[in-house]
C-alpha cells in the first residue's frame, strides 16, 4: 500500500483550523459522504478541511475475491466475519500518513477527527484509539471494533478519553446491531466515553444521524458561530 492515500478534499472555508479525516465503507470511494458536508452546516470557525480518502484495491474474501475498495480483507469463520490483521494494520499506517499531513499543513492533532463509515468506520476507531496523540475525536458509524482484543494493550494513552460519537441503524442487515453493541461494551468496558445513537435505518445514514452529527462535531470542534 502507498503511503499517501489519493482523497478528495472540501474545505469550507480558506486556511481551516480543523480536519475531519472520513474513510468510507466497503466497495465504496472517497465520493461516498461528500454530499453530506453541506447538510452539516458546520460553523464558519474554525473552518474544516474534509479529507475523503480512497482505500486501496484489494480481493474481499467474503465478496467471492472480487477485487474492490477496502481497508481490510474480511473471511467468513464458521458464519462470522472476521477482519484480516494485517490489512488492518497496513491501512492504519496510510491514515496515520493522512494525519500527519494534517500537521504538516497547520492544523494540530487536537483539532483532527477520525471518521467512517462501516469499514471506515472500523478503521477510525482502531487507529484513533492507537493515535500517540490526542485527538478531537473519532466518529464511528454503523461498524465494529476490530482487533478488539488487542486494544487495552496497545490503546494510546494520550486518547484514553477521546469524544467517540457511534451510531447504527437497527434495521442493519450487513453488520447486526447486536455486533455494533458488544464493540460499545468493549470500549466503555476500557473507560472510554461512548456517545451511542440507535437510529430506525439499514446499514446507512439518516437525516437525524447527520443533525446528531453536526451537533457532536460542533462540541469537539470548538466551532463558533461569527
Amino acid at each position: 500500500m502507498a503511503d499517501r492515500l489519493d482523497a478528495i478534499e472540501i474545505e469550507t472555508t480558506a486556511a481551516p483550523g480543523a480536519s475531519i479525516v472520513w474513510m468510507h465503507g466497503l466497495g465504496a470511494d472517497g465520493h461516498d459522504f461528500v454530499d453530506v458536508v453541506p447538510g452539516l452546516r458546520l460553523a464558519a470557525r474554525p473552518g474544516v478541511r474534509f479529507v475523503f480518502p480512497h482505500a486501496p484495491m484489494r480481493p474481499v474474501t467474503i465478496n467471492g475475491g472480487y477485487v474492490m475498495r477496502a481497508w481490510y480483507d474480511i473471511r467468513d469463520d464458521h458464519g462470522e466475519r472476521r477482519e484480516d490483521p494485517a490489512g488492518v494494520r497496513a491501512s492504519q499506517k496510510a491514515i496515520e500518513a493522512l494525519i500527519q499531513r494534517e500537521k504538516e499543513r497547520g492544523v494540530p492533532a487536537a483539532a483532527i477527527v477520525l471518521a467512517g463509515f462501516s469499514q471506515g468506520g472500523a478503521m477510525a476507531l482502531h487507529t484513533g484509539l492507537r493515535h500517540a496523540e490526542r485527538l478531537a475525536g473519532v466518529m464511528a458509524l454503523s461498524c465494529s471494533l476490530p482487533l478488539a482484543d488487542t486494544l487495552a494493550a496497545e490503546a494510546a494513552p494520550a486518547n484514553r478519553d477521546v469524544p467517540i460519537f457511534m451510531a447504527h441503524g437497527t434495521h442493519d442487515p450487513m453488520i447486526p446491531l447486536a455486533r455494533a453493541r458488544r464493540a460499545r461494551a468493549v470500549l466503555t468496558g476500557l473507560g472510554y466515553p461512548v456517545a451511542w445513537h440507535e437510529y430506525p435505518m439499514p446499514h446507512s445514514v439518516c437525516a437525524e444521524e447527520i443533525a446528531d452529527i453536526a451537533v457532536w462535531l460542533g462540541k469537539v470542534l470548538g466551532a463558533t458561530r461569527p
